[in-house]
């Protein structure tokens, strides 16, 4: 999945920072936060290729935070970032729920490389959606999400071109011109009925996102046409 935002959950602004430059010269999108409260708002939106979680934040328990996420069912792959080298400290964090556990001073190489491996893991373990024509429907797992026919036939186009932006010109022409429709803004309206239909898009393993000045992509893995 092309998601590329990274949360990294830090209270010391120099470890965040150099953090925060490393990813981004990685090709990903750092979001940071120094507080609990606020990374799990922002784990909880999704769309997250990792977060990577210091053991103590402030007075708060890093421990914790990942052990909340989970308990929600929440699937973010979450590092967990420590000075402490103890078997029993490693053990803690995964046992709260982390994917990895990475030792400080580390190689910054070595981060990015465990980085890729929970991408690909998530990427394997993620729910291939299917699309049903004949009920106007997108199911994945266990949840199955009614649609309208032009919500359908919205998302079956972005589906059939994975990773391709559509502009609003493009979808308006093929979706609405010929019904009489007057403007673009139409485009707008229903990818957002998609968006909120779908959310969380975790569940999908896509998502809709906006390309700025180029229009709309959908972003993972495109749900099987039925």
């Amino acid at each position: 999945m092309a998601e590329k935002r990274i949360l990294i959950v830090d209270d010391d602004p120099e470890i965040t920072s150099a953090l925060a430059r490393g990813l981004t010269l990685h090709g990903y999108e750092p979001e940071t936060s120094n507080r609990v409260d606020t990374a799990l708002e922002t784990l909880r939106t999704g769309g997250l290729a990792a977060a990577i979680v210091d053991v103590m934040i402030g007075n708060d328990s890093g421990l914790d935070l990942v052990r909340q996420i989970r308990d929600e069912g929440g699937t973010t792959p979450i590092l967990m970032l420590s000075a402490l080298t103890e078997v029993e400290d490693r053990a803690r964090g995964l046992e709260a729920g982390a994917d990895d556990y990475v030792v400080k001073p580390f190689s910054f190489d070595e981060l990015i490389a465990r980085v890729k491996v929970q991408e690909q893991r998530a990427r394997v373990s993620r729910p291939r959606a299917r699309l049903d024509p004949a009920h106007w429907s997108l199911t994945s797992g266990t949840r199955s999400v009614a649609l309208t026919q032009r919500e359908f036939s919205l998302l079956r186009t972005l589906a059939e071109h994975p990773g391709e932006a559509l502009s609003r010109y493009t979808l308006f022409e093929r979706l609405w011109a010929g019904e009489g429709a007057s403007s673009e803004n139409v485009v707008d309206v229903y990818v957002g009925y998609l968006r909120r239909k779908l959310d969380p898009a975790t569940d999908f393993g896509f998502e809709i996102k906006t390309i700025r000045n180029r229009g709309f992509q959908l972003d993972g893995t495109p749900p099987d046409i039925c």
